[in-house]
This record gives C-alpha cells, structure tokens and sequence, in this order.
C-alpha cells in the first residue's frame, strides 16, 4: 500500500519538476527577447545600424525583431511564437517590446 502512494507521489514530483523547467525556459526566452529588443532600440536610437544588425543576430530561433521609427522615439518588438524542447508542444507567444529617444545627430 505504501510503496502504491509512493510511485504516485514520486510520478507527480517529477511532472511538477519538469513543468517547473519548461517554464522556466519560457522565461529564458522571454528575458533573451527583452535583452535583444532593448539593445537594438539603443543602437538604432545612436544611429549604428550595423550593431543594431549584430544585435538583431541574438534574438532566439524563430523571433521576428520589427524596427519603427516615430516622433524621434524608436520602437523594437521582438516576437516569439515559443516551443521549447518539443514541436508537437502547443506554443507559447511571448512578446517584448523596448522604446528609446533619438539621439541628436
């Protein structure tokens, strides 16, 4: 009987850890999307298109980075239609966004 309740609860620890982790590469993802969105917007603001370039190179597989220009103030969306670990898993949108003034030129 107790080696019964064991193998469940051992089951249910170990899907819990590995939904633990799964969204622990969403965030990942998420945090890598921020970082690319506000380092472009930063080198597109100062007028360096070839680093924003660069940057553009470290989004993670599969983002989309879109690049607007309004009133001096230069908008980056990095979008990212998220399937770790699995293609057959349902995916996850995940979207950063980052706004930076233009500097004089």
């Amino acid at each position: 009987m107790v080696t019964a309740e064991f193998a469940f609860a051992s089951l249910a620890m170990a899907g819990a850890v590995v939904l633990i982790a799964w969204f622990l590469t969403l965030l990942m993802l998420l945090a890598q999307c921020q970082s690319v969105a506000a380092e472009v917007a930063r080198q597109e603001a100062r007028g360096d298109h070839r680093a924003a370039l660069q940057a553009q190179a470290d989004r993670p597989p599969g983002a989309t980075v879109r690049v607007g220009v309004a009133r001096g103030l230069v908008r980056v969306e990095v979008v990212l239609d998220a399937r770790p670990w699995a293609s057959w898993l349902p995916a996850v949108p995940l979207h950063a966004e980052a706004s930076v003034l233009q500097e004089p030129k």
